[in-house]
């Protein structure tokens, strides 16, 4: 095997042979999170070792795509219906396969340093191979670790004749480990980097686009053109609505957005949309919720309730269908330029992406942008921007039109009036987010394809050392980065504003910091950033019902030295700054009243609140049928429906999962309700109304008494999701 030769066959196997002849059979074998992975190469590579013991492989990535199974065997019914709709022609990554059925040989190991939240907390396995890693780190971390073997997935396409290829839906990682495994290599490192080319992957651009030969050894051709695995979309639930709701007032128009996949993260795209496109009925909803009276401070100085003119500029390491959504709606247009003198001039107002002021080259040459008399690296960065428009071209020290040659000595007033004859009309060259990874539904995938480049030229990729941080071209980040609001999740939030995110206090990993750590750093260094972490207030209900905000947590992702803004769906607590008597007052403010009480006690007990304390009568009414009441007539007009921006399931599928998955909730929370209501299905008939739903599940007729017993579960399950009445008894 040649490094960095480029080599395209489609040869799997092939491939797989020349990089265990080159690296030998102690093999770490890195891929990117999420959907870039080489799925066909990792098989290939996974089922050599499970049939060669001699064969060490270690696997590192974060996230594999797993097509949900379901445990039970009610759940497995459900699933079979649904899986082919979403996941037909996704093949699956066989090491997981084997790994979730106990099969996995022991020369073959698997480590995350990130995963999908709760997937692994009652396997002690994964639990101990978790790399424990900031995204930004997990590069370093991973080569340390011992990768010799690093795969993606790209895409190709014809550019000015050459065959170029794009990291696209994962750069994040794979631009840093391009360079660091070349200086690796240069102190006698043996590295194989694979390519494995899909042409449904979306081509994108910014910094995404390589040369072929940044890689070995490349894999192309139809077999590898497999469907991609679309994120199947969640329902959002009143109390995401909420908090999405009393996110959105925190946005300031032409600010900057991150935000993460899920459905709190389509609630808050949700509100933004109310409040931009019916922005009546959000004011109408602001008052009535009191939201917009309690919070009239923080509004008026850090965020806005009125519609975006000049709209929003992405900035996060996940560009998910939540931008894409904005992006449709006009909310996502706010763009920005890979140049420090005209990020000042836009941030100053003076300059517009359609609008370029006759006076243009008088402020670049104050700002010493350009000389006074242009030289072509001059003329390079005018025409790149669109400053110059397009087609002109620069000789021996002068521009040309055609035949027309102007003077480049700006120094000269009749020359400097002839050049401006030459402006553009527009600036080019904007992006309006930049990401480090995409992933979403098929749709999201279909909508990027779908663009012209010129379109999709907008949403630049590059790698999560530039997203995620300040560090490198500080200057111009600040500069892009305006208003920032960095949006992330946690589990737990303590009375004292430390927020648990990733791990249990017992140790057990949820998920993994990914680049939460990063993204708090960030707001914190912006001075007009700010950092929002959403938390639901409770978790569970009935006698598993537990607050998520604690007095105190055994673990802790964000200390709260660097708390700032914190939202549940009950209100906003701004604690940044504050001393902690007004940090805990904050906080109890939007938890909910049935945790209330014994919250403040303990506050305090602990003599970090004044003994004669009270919780001011207006936040002691957070339940929440008071926001089911609130929501329940928008929802009734079409807002906030349960899947905001669609879904790939059709209507019986959705309310068969949702049913089921409220059975099994109510199960947990009222385990004697479940027991009365199955009690009382024996004695009553089958619903017609539930025959599609039984026929799909193959229980009109059941066999024997589990399946008599699953039939009856279906039927309570949607009785209580409201398909149809109780009949009298």
């Amino acid at each position: 095997m040649k490094e960095y030769a480029g080599q395209i066959h489609d040869d799997v196997k092939r491939c797989v042979d020349e990089v265990i002849e080159y690296v030998g059979k102690d093999i770490v074998f890195a891929m990117t999170l999420a959907l870039g992975k080489p799925v066909l190469f990792c098989n290939e590579l996974y089922r050599r070792a499970k049939a060669d013991p001699s064969i060490s492989l270690k696997i590192v990535t974060a996230l594999p795509l797993e097509k949900p199974t379901g445990k039970s065997d009610l759940e497995k019914r459900i699933y079979d219906i649904i899986r082919p709709k979403l996941f037909d022609g996704v093949p699956d990554i066989e090491y997981m396969l084997d790994y979730r059925a106990g099969k996995l040989p022991k020369n073959v190991e698997h480590y995350e340093f990130y995963s999908k939240a709760g997937t692994y907390l009652d396997d002690n396995t994964a639990q101990q191979n978790h790399l424990a890693s900031n995204y930004t780190h997990i590069v370093r971390d991973a080569l340390d670790f011992g990768v010799n073997v690093f795969g993606s997935l790209v895409s190709s396409q014809e550019i000015n004749g050459r065959t170029m290829y794009s990291l696209g839906c994962n750069s994040d990682i794979v631009i840093k480990g391009m360079s660091e495994i070349g200086k690796r290599r240069a102190a006698g490192g043996k590295f194989a980097l694979i390519a494995e080319v899909n042409q449904n992957l979306p081509f994108m651009y910014g910094d995404a686009v390589i040369e072929g030969d940044s890689y070995d050894m490349i894999l192309s051709g139809p077999k590898f053109n497999y469907q991609l695995f679309g994120a199947p979309k969640d329902a959002v639930s009143v109390p995401d609505y909420m908090i999405g709701l009393n996110t959105s007032v925190l946005i300031k128009d032409g600010g900057t957005l991150q935000v993460g996949i899920g459905a709190l993260g389509d609630a808050i795209v949700a509100g933004l949309v109310v409040r931009n496109d019916h922005n009546d009925i959000y004011q109408e909803l602001l008052q009535k919720s009191g939201i917009a009276k309690r919070y009239e401070k923080i509004i008026d100085r850090w965020g806005g309730t009125g519609t975006f003119a000049e709209g929003l500029y992405g900035s996060s390491e996940m560009f998910v269908d939540a931008f894409m959504q904005l992006y449709k709606n006009k909310i996502l247009k706010r763009k920005v330029y890979d140049s420090v003198p005209l990020m000042k001039l836009i941030n100053q107002g003076y300059l517009k992406t359609d609008h370029i002021p006759p006076d243009i080259f008088e402020r670049l040459m104050e700002m010493r942008a350009i000389h006074s008399r242009l030289d072509e690296e001059d003329f390079n960065y005018l025409t790149k921007f669109g400053i110059l428009r397009r087609g002109l071209k620069y000789i021996n020290g002068a521009i040309f039109d055609g035949e027309a040659r102007y003077s480049a000595d700006l120094s000269d007033p009749a020359s400097l009036n002839a050049i401006k004859e030459l402006l553009g009309n527009e600036l080019l060259g904007g992006t309006i987010i930049l990401g480090a990874f995409y992933f979403g539904p098929k749709g999201f995938y279909q909508a990027l394809n779908a663009m012209s480049e010129e379109e999709r030229m907008q949403f630049g990729m590059s790698g999560v050392e530039k997203v995620n941080q300040l560090y490198g071209d500080e200057e111009l980040r600040r500069l892009q980065r305006k208003d920032g609001r960095f949006v992330n999740t946690g589990m737990k939030a303590t009375l004292l504003g430390a927020i648990a995110s990733d791990q249990l206090e017992d140790g057990r990993i949820v998920s993994g910091v990914g680049g939460q750590y990063n993204f708090v750093a960030m707001g914190h260094e912006l001075e007009d950033g700010r950092v929002i972490m959403l938390i639901k207030s409770t978790k569970g209900s009935g006698k598993t019902l537990r607050s998520n905000i604690v007095f105190s947590y055994g673990s802790c992702t964000v200390p709260k030295h660097l708390r700032d803004i914190i939202v549940t769906e009950y209100g906003i607590a701004d604690v940044r700054g504050k001393p902690e008597k007004e940090v805990i007052a904050a906080i109890l403010n939007i938890a909910d009243s049935r945790f209330q009480p014994q919250l403040l006690a303990q506050a305090k007990k602990s003599g970090k609140i004044p003994a004669d304390y009270e919780i001011p009568a207006e936040y002691r009414n957070n339940y929440p049928e008071k926001l089911k009441e609130l929501l329940a007539p928008y929802q009734a007009q079409g807002f906030f429906p349960p899947f905001p921006f669609g879904t790939d399931l059709s209507v019986d599928d959705i309310i068969l999962a949702g049913s089921m998955k409220g059975l099994n909730a109510l199960s947990k929370g009222y385990p004697a309700k479940v027991f009365s209501g199955l009690f009382k299905e024996f004695f009553r008939k089958v619903p017609a109304d539930s025959h599609r739903f039984l026929e799909a599940m193959k229980l009109v007729k059941p066999k024997n008494f589990k399946e008599r017993l699953y039939r009856k579960m279906v039927v309570l399950a949607l009785r209580n999701f409201g398909l149809f009445n109780v009949p009298k008894a």
